[in-house]
């Protein structure tokens, strides 16, 4: 019996739509919430691992580490040194053309392009040469004001923050009632 060459075709993967609770993120600081749209579009592998540690309480008390004034801010390190991750394995990059602007949210790697893990970043502002090196998570749809808010560290360490502001409390929409 011969078997006919078939093209199977996947189906296209949707855009997360606006206020979807399953892939909204709630980050709390002191000084108010970020709201995050994460982009399971562009970034499933990735969107799934920060969805499964938001899930797991793990960014709950982490530091915002590096922040560099007009840049971005990163956290998701538990170590707060900018080395550490979570005990899940790395996701490979999922780099797309979708452009950095103020308010993305991205993947924090080392040079190895497949080494993301917990960390991300979001951008004060447009960040063009970060386009197709890094994979876009997701978007803040409302709180960069409170974004803007996050204490800056020095730009003679990289941005290392002294006495760093912290995530208080990050959750999934769908989690909170």
């Amino acid at each position: 019996m011969a078997i006919a060459n078939m093209t199977i075709e996947a189906a296209p993967v949707q855009a997360a739509p606006a206020n979807d609770p399953h892939h909204t993120v709630y980050l709390d600081t002191k000084d108010g919430r970020v709201t995050i749209q994460l982009r399971p579009d562009l970034a499933p592998k990735t969107v799934a691992q920060i969805e499964t540690l938001t899930r797991r309480g793990f960014y709950d008390g982490i530091v915002f580490h590096r922040v560099i004034d007009g840049f971005m801010a990163q956290t998701g390190d538990p170590t707060g040194t900018g080395m550490g991750k979570s005990d899940l394995p790395n996701v490979p990059a999922e780099f797309t053309s979708t452009p950095f602007q103020r308010g993305t949210v991205g993947m924090a790697r080392s040079q190895d392009p497949n080494s993301g893990n917990s960390q991300f970043f979001i951008m004060f502002k447009d960040g063009d040469f970060l386009n197709n090196q890094y994979t876009v998570v997701g978007q803040v749809v409302s709180g960069m004001d409170v974004v803007d808010k996050i204490k800056k560290g020095s730009s003679a360490n990289n941005g290392t923050v002294s006495n760093p502001d912290k995530i208080i409390r990050m959750r999934m929409a769908d989690q909170v009632k």
